[in-house]
């Protein structure tokens, strides 16, 4: 229960997204008026839908909301292929620094999953790496392209840290550094040896580093061996959506990106035009990057009361979507849900 309001900027999205927004909105306002969590929205326009109405995909009065608000909820959003369109994604956590990515990867029963007791969580790092794209160059003639990567000893510090405390608030047991520091050996060795330091600082979280390639052949042989996952903005990327298809596939991948004083939650697929306006849509990843909102607002509780209601649903097979093998639409999906919170 609560006497505080928090309101938060929404961003409907593209393609699928207005479609899966509209059942998580759906599914919150009910926990909205059953819980008293004094939740309020502010919509605001982001890619394709933001260029038709204001001609600018990433408008003034949107960077404006997340930033007096704190908290947004993010569906996919679409940048136009071809030069001059930066990243909605990526410039979205460079302008708030949003620099830990936290990537859930749960195996639910009644999924597609290809494993069973899978419960990992992939923490990358957001803001520096490979995707700064530090001096980005292609020469005239397309004989040549540089980026520099570039890893700080503060960003390898604070993400490390974090994936350490949340192991320690979760009680998780083990975080693992992954790293190339055999090959590049300056910027992910600074990130192995200041991992390294870090762990020292909780002797209670059993730490092991594991090189990239090893890890992704690790992931697919014995997935279960892994608790948290923290690494590098690259590495992070491809390992995190490896962890979605291990259990079932991006329609049930949350993420979070979360900064020192704001945060983003998003469904981390993309927006799927192909069956956009199709109603079957599978809100799931919304949803549960929603959960991971709730938990950042302490409403602990109800975020566990949301993930036990989809883990529900997906088992019985209540009104799935046809990702999931069933025949429901995203809108009666969201109300299996809802009728399981009740």
């Amino acid at each position: 229960m609560t006497d505080t309001q928090q309101t938060i900027t929404v961003i409907r999205g593209d393609g699928i997204g207005p479609e899966i927004m509209d059942a998580t909105l759906s599914v919150l306002d009910h926990l909205n008026n059953t819980r008293s969590l004094g939740l309020a929205y502010d919509f605001q326009l982001a890619g394709l839908a933001a260029i038709d109405e204001t001609g600018d995909l990433l408008p003034e009065a949107t960077i404006e909301s997340i930033d007096r608000n704190k908290v947004a909820l993010k569906s996919p959003l679409t940048t136009p292929v071809g030069g001059g369109f930066k990243s909605l994604n990526v410039a979205l956590r460079s302008h708030f620094d949003l620099y830990a990515n936290v990537r859930p990867a749960i195996s639910f029963k009644g999924s597609l999953s290809r494993y069973e007791g899978i419960d990992l969580i992939t923490v990358r790092e957001n803001t520096e790496g490979a995707y700064l794209a530090e001096g980005a160059y292609t020469a005239p003639d397309g004989s040549r392209a540089e980026s520099k990567m570039i890893a700080t000893r503060k960003g390898c510090e604070r993400i490390v840290r974090y994936a350490f405390d949340l192991a320690r608030r979760c009680g998780r047991k083990e975080v693992t550094v992954v790293h190339k520091a055999n090959i590049l050996k300056d910027v992910t060795g600074l990130f192995l040896k200041v991992a390294h330091e870090v762990a020292a600082e909780y002797p209670e979280i059993e730490c092991q580093d594991m090189i990239v390639d090893n890890t992704a052949m690790q992931l697919v042989m014995r997935p279960e061996q892994f608790d948290v996952i923290v690494t590098t903005n690259l590495f992070g990327d491809i390992i995190s959506d490896l962890c979605a298809g291990l259990v079932g596939g991006l329609g049930l991948a949350p993420g979070a990106n979360i900064g020192q004083h704001h945060a983003m939650f998003e469904a981390v697929h993309g927006s799927a035009p192909d069956i956009a306006g199709q109603g079957i849509a599978n809100p799931c990843a919304l949803l549960l990057a929603s959960a991971q909102m709730l938990e950042h607002l302490d409403h602990h509780s109800v975020a566990a009361d949301l993930r036990a209601a989809i883990a529900s649903a997906v088992a019985a097979a209540d009104r799935t979507t046809p990702d999931l093998g069933g025949s429901g639409r995203t809108d009666t999906f969201a109300q299996a849900i809802i009728e399981r919170l009740d």
